[in-house]
């Protein structure tokens, strides 16, 4: 998978699209992707999802996306390390956000829909990233502090979208363990090495055998089940949208061989991975 460097703290552009022509990716920064135009889907860490004009999707560093376009986008992205954050933010507002900034930045509930609900509030924060775009561009006499001051803004009414979708019920009850080792599986299922269950373990730092019980007992299923649930995932995306053949997506996604790989997909699909491109 592609990795994108960013070496400024913080950076601010936009890009207007018909064909969406960067390969799937994460990065080693946060990333607020606002859509000012357009429609299309989102395919976030296996998962797709359509979004329009208005949403904005915060980003951490490990989660890997792609864009397909329907109409023309516009897109305004706002690059920042979570120190940016703190910088931000007002001093003596630090301890009183800092559970819901955490909640923000870590809970993986967050990511897969716009963070920003309330009608309202959605228009503004467009204004707002435009506002931005053009103050960082801008050499300006206090373009920088004014650009300061607008981000903050924009990741106050974060916050806000943050706790009315139910942050401060999840801060008050504390973000599930069970839901950061899934966040982890989605994003690394294809890297067999971290899924190796002691790898797994060692990076919560919980026992092999404790690590298993406790997924099985809080979600139903495996560790082995998800991980193969999101190559699945993947693999529906790369019959639809790729000009892989079989030997070649069954080589990408792990599998020991293409019949292991149809095998294991017409047991989830009921059908081989050949017939579901055909009718997708």
């Amino acid at each position: 998978m592609k990795r994108i460097v960013n070496f400024s703290s913080f950076n601010v552009f936009s890009i207007e699209k018909e064909v969406w022509d960067i390969e799937y990716h994460n990065h080693n920064f946060y990333e607020l992707i606002v859509i000012e135009s357009g429609t299309g889907t989102h395919y976030l860490n296996g998962i797709t999802f359509t979004y329009k004009k208005g949403d904005a999707f915060l980003l951490r560093p490990s989660d890997a996306h792609e864009f397909s376009i329907k109409n023309k986008t516009s897109f305004i992205y706002i690059k920042f390390t979570e120190h940016h954050i703190w910088e931000s933010l007002q001093t003596d507002k630090k301890a009183e956000l800092h559970k819901v900034v955490r909640l923000m930045l870590e809970d993986s509930t967050f990511v897969y829909e716009s963070a920003i609900t309330n009608t309202t509030d959605r228009k503004h924060l467009l204004q707002l990233a435009k506002i931005l775009l053009y103050e960082f561009g801008n050499k300006s006499m206090y373009s920088k502090e004014t650009a300061a001051d607008i981000f903050s803004a924009i990741i106050t009414i974060l916050i806000r979208n943050t706790m009315n979708s139910g942050g401060m019920e999840r801060i008050s009850k504390g973000i599930n363990q069970a839901e950061r080792i899934l966040y982890y599986i989605n994003v690394n299922a294809m890297d067999a090495n971290k899924m190796k269950l002691e790898n797994l373990a060692k990076e919560f730092m919980l026992s092999r055998n404790y690590i298993s019980i406790y997924i099985k007992k809080q979600t139903g299923f495996s560790i082995q089940q998800h991980v193969m649930h999101q190559k699945i995932k993947a693999a529906e995306k790369l019959l639809k949208q790729s000009n892989y053949n079989i030997n070649e997506i069954a080589d990408r996604l792990g599998f020991n061989d293409a019949s292991h790989f149809n095998k294991i997909f017409r047991g989830y699909k009921n059908m081989s991975p050949s017939a579901f491109r055909k009718n997708n």
